[in-house]
């Protein structure tokens, strides 16, 4: 058994594309590759991490896309999930369609998980930063109390900063990262300035 992470695969979401300049000709081909991607990682009792962000478009259509993806599924929820607490009572009826849908639990807030013998905090939400160009969320972001985050949200801004991993797809070939490749970055160390390539090699970035 193996522990999986990832987060920001943003399903359905045809605007992704250009935003993040991912190498996609449609949304069909980005879920496609996204799903394929995934399980040829990703074994039926394996745990996978989505750190936030799952599915976007027209939900209906996109959030069943979970049933198709290998492994047990721990949603922790960002702001384009549908059954992210911060939504208030909008988010209310949705956490038990994320379940319906193909997770086996949904994690509001932050949590924490052992990688490689270190307590790593993981929170959809960054210490500090943004995908856009300032902060947003504060309010919903882990205090940085000197530990290690993985997190998602920034997209292809940074793969690390510091002690922040992002494991959003952006940042990682658009395969979820195993733990002992986290552990990894761990024990390089905070100075190191980017994921280590092994992250994204041997891996298929398209589909079509």
């Amino acid at each position: 058994m193996t522990t999986w992470f990832t987060a920001d695969l943003h399903l359905g979401h045809r605007n992704i594309i250009d935003y993040c300049n991912r190498p996609f000709r449609d949304v069909e081909a980005m879920n496609n590759a996204l799903i394929e991607n995934w399980n040829e990682s990703i074994a039926a009792e394996d745990t996978v991490w989505v750190v936030g962000d799952f599915a976007l478009g027209k939900i209906a259509d996109t959030l069943p896309m979970a049933q198709a993806l290998h492994g047990r599924k721990i949603l922790i929820s960002g702001n384009h999930d549908r059954c992210w607490a911060g939504h208030g009572r909008r988010a209310d009826g949705w956490t038990e369609r994320y379940l319906d849908a193909g997770f086996d639990e949904i994690v509001q807030g932050s949590t924490r998980v052992d990688v490689g013998g270190t307590s790593v905090v993981v929170c959809h939400f960054p210490y500090r930063g943004d995908s856009q160009h300032r902060d947003r969320f504060i309010e919903h972001r882990p205090a940085d109390k000197g530990g290690w985050l993985l997190h998602g949200h920034v997209h292809d801004r940074w793969a690390q900063q510091g002690r922040m991993i992002n494991v959003g797809v952006d940042a990682t070939g658009y395969c979820p990262v195993d733990s002992a490749i986290i552990a990894g970055i761990i024990r390089a160390g905070p100075a190191q300035q980017s994921v280590p390539e092994a992250i994204a090699s041997d891996r298929p970035t398209t589909s079509g």
